[in-house]
């Protein structure tokens, strides 16, 4: 009896029972001596743990009286049982005697593979398993005819040389695939080539358009100078740098020369034309000249201020004090402002080692009307407020700054507050500015921080009424 787990129809008697295993017995053996009964498996292991006494009495045992006990196996073997693989659906029911004549055919029972495949599984699972799972199934190739194994005829499928397949360009042709190279080589619409003119990769029924465009195809001169095979992209380069028989203008065209000619009779045209070339790059040298004054002046009216106030910073006050000392009468001038917008145009000067009743003793400032822009439109003589201011550059978070201010009103009858004409020149008194030439004295000067980082900062302003502004 083969040690199956039993499906009994009912509970099998107790005497049959293995008092070891707690199963029914198998191959059932009787000692003697003391009656009782066990596996022969079971008491062969029992005894072989080295104790020779009966399991169940403790008495000692004599393998001499042990002895098969054919007439309780035969019992045994007729109890009744079920399938012992009656919970997977098995419904065969019998002896246990029959057990192994129907598992021999039961369609649950777990068998190995015929093809020896490694595989085991139930019976009822073959036919589908030897048909199509088992690796050692022979199968034949539908498109090929040849024989494989199944584990071969999984490796052939997909490179088959005799299947149907479609072109991998998508272009919707359909052949054997032993076809499919020399089609995607040469006859499929879809494939791509290269442009033998540039190398780029394109799909081969473009390419055709590709060649109206390609930067590379040559392309013959259109002025005919004999030179072919052109890469289009070079063109404009051959008919500008290169073709003889191209029309080009004169070298000096932006000079005024309007000629126009081959180019290979350009050099000609060069050397026969020198001196009308030299005339008219004269001329164009002058009209620059004059360009570049008016612009020069156009820049200087734009960097002018125009809100009638000026901060003047005479840097490198020291160097320039002394230079005032040497040279008498040394004076120096302001960037020119504007009184306002299309205004009266003004420029300060100062003497710092003074001038006149100041010289020698203290700053000298003045101011001066210049000719400007607008002059025809405004009223004459000069006469608005004129402040200037000396600027205290103290910290304000320490102290509260201390500027020297004065303020006038020009006088109508002064020359310089006439209207200004451009024929002035500096030794007349018309150009004399107005103001103070004891504006601060130097000892002041150095009494607070008017002089800082080796430089001062002079302010003018003008009051003009809001009615000019208007």
């Amino acid at each position: 009896m083969p040690g199956y787990d039993y499906k009994f129809l009912e509970k099998p008697k107790r005497r049959f029972q293995c008092p070891l295993c707690n199963k029914p017995m198998r191959e059932p053996v009787q000692v003697s001596t003391c009656g009782h009964r066990f596996c022969d498996t079971c008491l062969q292991e029992f005894l072989s743990e080295g104790v020779f006494k009966c399991p169940e009495d403790q008495l000692p045992l004599d393998y001499a009286k042990i002895y098969p006990d054919p007439e309780l196996e035969a019992q045994i073997l007729a109890v009744p049982i079920r399938c012992i693989h009656s919970e997977e659906g098995c419904r065969w029911t019998g002896q246990i005697k029959q057990l192994q004549i129907h598992l021999s055919t039961c369609p649950f029972n777990v068998i190995p593979c015929p093809n020896r495949c490694t595989v085991k599984l139930s019976r009822r699972d073959l036919a589908e398993h030897l048909q199509h799972d088992c690796p050692k199934r022979r199968v034949k190739c539908e498109y090929c005819g040849s024989d494989f194994t199944g584990e071969g005829y999984e490796n052939h499928q997909g490179i088959c040389p005799q299947e149907s397949v479609y072109c991998e360009n998508k272009c919707g042709a359909r052949m054997m695939r032993r076809l499919l190279s020399q089609h995607c080589l040469t006859d499929c619409p879809k494939r791509t080539q290269p442009c033998k003119f540039c190398g780029k990769e394109f799909v081969f029924d473009t390419i055709q358009n590709h060649q109206y465009q390609c930067p590379r195809y040559p392309v013959v001169c259109p002025n005919q100078c004999g030179v072919s095979n052109i890469a289009r992209e070079d063109l404009a380069t051959h008919l500008r740098d290169n073709c003889n028989t191209a029309m080009v203008l004169c070298p000096f065209k932006d000079a005024g020369c309007k000629h126009r000619c081959h180019k290979i009779a350009m050099s000609r045209h060069i050397d026969e034309s020198m001196k009308v070339h030299l005339n008219i790059m004269c001329n164009l040298v002058n009209r620059q000249r004059q360009d570049i004054l008016e612009l020069r002046r156009e820049v200087e009216e734009l960097s002018v201020g125009s809100d009638g106030v000026l901060i003047w910073k005479i840097t490198d006050y020291v160097r320039k004090m002394q230079e005032a000392k040497l040279r008498n009468n040394y004076e120096f001038f302001s960037p020119p402002f504007y009184t306002h917008r299309y205004g009266y145009k003004l420029q300060v000067s100062a003497f710092l080692n003074g001038n006149g009743s100041g010289e020698g003793t203290h700053l000298s400032v003045y101011i001066r009307v210049l000719p400007g822009e607008y002059d025809n439109l405004l009223e004459w003589p000069f006469s608005y407020k004129v402040t200037f201011s000396i600027m205290d550059q103290s910290d304000p978070s320490l102290s509260k700054p201390q500027h020297i201010t004065e303020t006038f009103t020009p006088d109508p009858n002064w020359k310089n507050f006439q209207k200004p004409v451009n024929s002035r020149n500096s030794m007349d008194e018309s150009t004399l500015g107005f103001g103070y030439p004891k504006f601060i004295s130097h000892e002041e000067i150095k009494k607070r921080n008017y002089i800082r980082d080796n430089s001062i900062f002079i302010r003018a302003s003008v009051e003009i009424p809001q009615k000019i502004l208007a």
